[in-house]
């Protein structure tokens, strides 16, 4: 019997397994397209792990009431377990040599994201904020691949947009091309017409 075995193990212990799906979870939000790719397993567990800190900034943007700044605080502290938490035990002010060190790490960034525009984007979509897209096998260990993507990213959108216009412009064709043609048949008619008079 297979009780309480929920999750995949991945091959790794638990430790490497949770500071790898935060990466993943990282490398998704901060990526450009939205989307990265990685093998089967590792989409199917990191799905329900982004979609936890998504709900969270669905909620800290939907808190509403008195104590509704404290609760978002307490909604995000809680989001960032699902990222590493970045530069907070260097320095500052200067690194090595002088040079600056950066102000934000990945996982600081994808949480500020998160909050910013994730939280706005999905607030009225009540889960499913991500899709898994099969790719086939990978060539040297023929591990199955898979990308992993979130819903309507901007791409998608735009997408959506051309097509529209695409079947908005190709129904104004088709009209454009009926009426040419009942302007052909009724000039053609007139011109009938006139010959039959004469």
């Amino acid at each position: 019997m297979r009780h309480l075995k929920a999750h995949r193990k991945l091959g790794r212990t638990s430790e490497h397994r949770h500071s790898m799906l935060r990466n993943l979870a990282t490398s998704l939000i901060n990526s450009r397209d939205e989307r990265i790719t990685t093998t089967l397993p590792k989409a199917k567990e990191l799905r329900p792990f982004i979609e936890r800190a998504i709900t969270l900034s669905r909620r800290a943007r939907s808190a509403d009431g008195e104590d509704a700044g404290a609760q978002a605080l307490h909604l995000r502290r809680q989001a960032a377990g699902f990222f590493h938490a970045g530069n907070t035990a260097m320095k500052p002010a200067t690194g090595k040599r002088g040079q600056l060190r950066p102000q934000r790490s990945a996982g600081v960034a994808a949480l500020k994201r998160l909050f910013d525009e994730l939280g706005e984007r999905y607030k009225d979509r009540p889960g499913g904020y991500t899709r898994i897209l099969k790719l086939g096998h990978r060539d040297g260990d023929d591990a199955e691949l898979a990308i992993i993507e979130l819903v309507d990213n901007p791409r998608e959108v735009e997408a959506i947009e051309a097509a529209k216009k695409r079947a908005k412009a190709t129904t104004a064709k088709k009209k454009g091309s009926k009426k040419a043609a009942k302007s052909v048949t009724t000039e053609t008619e007139s011109t009938e017409d006139t010959d039959q008079s004469a």
